[in-house]
């Protein structure tokens, strides 16, 4: 099978290449071929075919068709705080873009497979006790609202049988390079790579905020198993929350301690923001069990996240 993977350059991007590459199958399918579309591509694969540019270009499109791909990993999109700050921006490359995309991808003879990367921001920050498949999806930012959208469609485009599509909702995910990602809750990341280094951090949450935490490395091997997954008799929704840990900020500081030492924990101070609390420190109890039920997974421990978040490569 031919595969695409947009935003390839990009954070989880990069690790699910480097998971195709060394595995060289999706399921119990062999990948014949591998094209990445990025702005950038800082590294291509032996073999692999390069869209570098605007993904949505006329151009761009052009190459994506002639490529032909059987599965697309749709991971290219522009971070929730910058798509604030910029609207127009922020419309062009996680709507329009995407849009495009589907309506390209949609005139294959075969429906192809379409993993879309999607984000719990599509849920609001006045959350119930319990969030499952039934809680209604208010998002409060324009970057979950147009993430949102785009699950509509995807489901619209798999109902017509133009596309097989399947929205996962990322939760947080970590440990994202240091350096300004344009994302609000880049703070979690932030706390993992200061305290693992041995570094003072100032958190801008309090020590018994809660947030949905996921190592990219898990979402990439989450992102492969949803092309294979079995989803015939899924809900039409075809949108699923990620399995994730929920761990307050004090879990973490305590299992950073346990691995890298005690001393961790008198290198944070507490500064919490209510509002970015209000939104990324308040997550409640997910119901995930329909997506587990298609095999997708959380990273199993506190430890084994932080671990893995931390990885740069795998063997």
């Amino acid at each position: 099978m031919k595969v695409l993977v947009t935003g390839a350059g990009g954070f989880i991007g990069s690790r699910l290449v480097d998971l195709l590459v060394s595995r060289g199958r999706i399921g119990a399918q062999a990948v014949t071929g591998l094209a990445l579309a990025d702005q950038r591509l800082p590294l291509v694969p032996k073999g692999a075919v390069a869209l570098e540019g605007e993904l949505g270009s006329p151009e761009a499109l052009t190459r994506v068709a002639s490529f032909g791909p059987d599965v697309i990993f749709h991971l290219a999109a522009m971070p929730g705080g910058a798509a604030e700050a910029d609207y127009a921006l922020g419309r062009r490359v996680n709507l329009d873009m995407t849009l495009a995309l589907f309506e390209t991808l949609a005139c294959r003879e075969r429906p192809p497979v379409v993993v879309y990367a999607s984000t719990i921001a599509v849920y609001g920050t006045a959350l119930p006790d319990l969030v499952s498949d039934a809680t209604p999806l208010r998002p409060p930012l324009t970057y979950g609202a147009h993430k949102l959208v785009c699950e509509i469609l995807l489901a619209d485009f798999t109902r017509r049988g133009l596309l097989d599509g399947r929205s996962l909702r990322l939760p947080g995910i970590v440990a994202r390079p240091r350096a300004p990602a344009g994302l609000a809750s880049a703070f979690m990341s932030d706390l993992l790579h200061a305290l693992a280094a041995g570094e003072r951090y100032i958190c801008p949450v309090g020590p018994e905020a809660t947030a949905w935490w996921m190592s990219a490395w898990r979402c990439a091997d989450n992102m492969l198993h949803g092309a294979a997954m079995n989803v015939s008799n899924a809900d039409p929704g075809r949108a699923w929350t990620l399995p994730v840990l929920r761990l307050s900020i004090a879990q973490i500081v305590n299992t950073l301690a346990t691995l890298y030492g005690d001393d961790r924990r008198e290198l944070v101070t507490y500064e919490p923001k209510p509002q970015l609390e209000a939104v990324f420190g308040r997550y409640p109890v997910l119901d995930d069990g329909a997506a587990r039920a298609l095999g997708l997974s959380d990273d199993g421990t506190p430890e084994a996240l932080v671990r893995r978040a931390l990885e740069t490569h795998r063997e």
